[in-house]
């Protein structure tokens, strides 16, 4: 246990959101691969993806080994929330018929609100590590790349148009949760910062969600 005394409490905080990050967003994975009808394996694979695939996206950019290839426990995590979730729907497909449909749509919204917040505050937390935290582009990127690419993966595999671009103000959620995380942490510090941000974040989700908040588009006609 000399880990564990050897960490800050900025450090700790950072692993249980990791953690918990990882759960929910592999949990969103799952469930719509479960609900495209993959089997075993293929809702096991886009749990991972979704868990862990925006935090190998900001490596990459970092310049680093993927740390869900170094440390398995996040890997690990995902494939197991997503195995249990298989067999919780196979023992009860109701789940998805009726009222199981309304609890579906709830559950898959909030993983996936509590992931987008979650890895948003950790890729920012990333930049800040690698020694960015004067380049404030870079740590706005790295946390909404953390944030959204899980699930843009997840939804190219699954062959669902990708959830940043047409659904309630998605990614510019994650964007201004990185901003808030930069702005937090100069003025007040890490703790502060690892607690509004992801709040933020969930806030206007829920919001957006709720009164049914969309960026402007241009409708397609027969014309157009």
């Amino acid at each position: 246990m000399t880990w564990y005394y050897e960490m800050s409490y900025a450090a700790f905080v950072i692993l249980i959101m990791e953690i918990t990050g990882t759960i929910a967003f592999a949990a969103s994975g799952a469930m719509l691969a479960i609900k495209k009808g993959m089997d075993v394996f293929g809702v096991c694979v886009l749990g991972v993806v979704t868990a862990v695939g925006g935090g190998m996206l900001r490596d990459v950019v970092l310049g680093k080994v993927p740390s869900a290839l170094l440390d398995p426990v996040y890997t690990g995590t995902a494939a197991v929330t997503s195995l249990l979730l298989f067999l919780l729907v196979y023992r009860r497909q109701s789940l998805f018929h009726g009222k199981g449909q309304n609890i579906y749509e709830i559950f898959l919204f909030w993983m996936d609100a509590i992931g987008l917040g979650i890895f948003t505050v950790v890729g920012v937390s990333a930049g800040y590590a690698a020694g960015y935290g004067g380049k404030t582009f870079l740590l706005v990127f790295l946390g909404t790349i953390t944030g959204v690419g899980g699930g843009l993966l997840r939804d190219m595999m699954a062959q669902e148009a990708p959830y940043i671009l047409v659904k309630h103000i998605y990614a510019c959620a994650s964007i201004l949760g990185a901003v808030v995380y930069v702005l937090t942490y100069r003025s007040f510090g890490e703790l502060p910062a690892l607690i509004v941000s992801p709040a933020v974040v969930v806030l206007i989700r829920w919001l957006a969600a709720h009164y049914g908040w969309n960026l402007p588009r241009i409708r397609r006609t027969d014309q157009f």
